[in-house]
């Protein structure tokens, strides 16, 4: 009886243990990022940058170019990693946790006028932003924002500076509205519950509020500020000395990507496929909505830094009292890059294939 009793402990050991082991497999598996996991360990020189984005049309061609380049001899240009805010991309890119990222335009120059160590080096797309409300609330035009709340991604982002040129085109004061920070994708939720009164944010989340049945297109950005442009691609000050050749390959790779999008509707199509399903966890349906209606309603090309474009977003910064000195484009910028990458050509790359050129 005793032996029986052993055997069967045993066992149940035994079966514990494979279950255990099992289970961290599977986890190992599916929430491990083996990819960074083995980067970590490769010599500083060798090392993919990692990349930061949040699930904006605006960082689109972040993913887009991952994607892709996975089909190409070359192979995977850089690890991509998904935030969902601009602070926590800002501490990651400080403490080198991310050695590239898209972030919007305003943050990129207030962080370099604080002393942080990174440049802008292109753009992530044109317009794609707009100012939504409640479809069929009191909000008929934008003179009756007064007394409401609005969301914005970030005190430093180009739609809090389009909400400005607004109020100033209707004669709106800024005590006459609240303005509350909201990560993007709890804009369109927001909305739907009625915590806010009205979101300016990039798409895909105007999309989401048209799709949903509740919110409505106030104005896109482009009726204010037609030259809009909202995030851009900041790489760090000690990659950019050390390692140009990855600069310039990463660069190289977004420039093709947004080269790529602008072929027609069939790969923007493509793109909200694999990028919903993949990286954004969102559904293509949406994405197709925000690329595709109308095909204007987001642009990549032309993304290289123009110095007009950052002197009227540093202008306004400092008018709405987000910078406090005027800083240079030549501080902030390094179009060395977006130079060379006038060059290239999209992506070779047939939605459905499996290679890339």
């Amino acid at each position: 009886m005793k032996v029986k009793e052993t055997i069967l402990r045993h066992r149940i050991v035994l079966g514990l243990a494979a279950w255990l082991i099992a289970i961290t497999g599977a986890h190992a598996y599916l929430n491990v990022n083996w990819d960074a996991m083995m980067n970590d360990y490769l010599p500083a020189e060798h090392r993919k940058f990692n990349v930061a984005f949040i699930p904006v049309t605006c960082h689109l061609a972040c993913p887009v170019t991952d994607y892709i380049s996975k089909f190409s001899k070359a192979g995977q240009i850089f690890l991509p990693r998904m935030f969902q805010g601009f602070p926590e991309i800002k501490e990651a890119l400080i403490s080198n946790k991310m050695q590239a990222a898209f972030i919007v335009a305003p943050l990129a120059i207030a962080l370099k006028a604080q002393g942080v160590p990174i440049k802008i080096v292109y753009l992530g797309h044109r317009y794609g932003s707009a100012f939504v409300v409640h479809k069929d609330g009191p909000i008929k035009t934008f003179g009756d924002i007064r007394g409401r709340v609005v969301a914005i991604p970030s005190r430093f982002s180009d739609e809090r500076l389009i909400v400005f040129r607004a109020m100033k085109a209707w004669g709106v004061k800024p005590s006459e509205i609240k303005m509350v920070e909201m990560a993007p994708p709890d804009v369109a939720g927001a909305l739907a519950a009625k915590a806010i009164d009205a979101f300016s944010m990039g798409e895909p989340f105007p999309s989401q509020a048209e799709m949903g049945g509740f919110g409505r297109v106030l104005f896109h950005a482009k009726e204010y500020w037609p030259d809009y442009m909202s995030c851009v691609l900041v790489v760090r000050q000690d990659m950019i000395d050390s390692r140009p050749d990855a600069v310039q390959l990463l660069v190289d790779g977004v420039a093709r990507s947004g080269l790529w999008l602008e072929k027609g509707k069939e790969y923007r199509d493509n793109a909200a496929d694999f990028v919903g399903r993949f990286y954004y966890n969102q559904k293509p349906a949406l994405l197709q909505w925000a690329l595709t209606k109308p095909l204007t309603r987001v642009m990549y090309s032309p993304l290289a830094p123009r110095k007009a474009d950052f002197d009227l977003v540093r202008d306004l910064m400092i008018e709405t009292g987000v910078l406090d000195k005027k800083i240079e484009f030549e501080e902030y910028t390094d179009t060395r890059f977006s130079d060379k990458a006038s060059i290239q050509t999209a992506w070779k790359y047939a939605p459905g294939t499996a290679s890339a050129e």
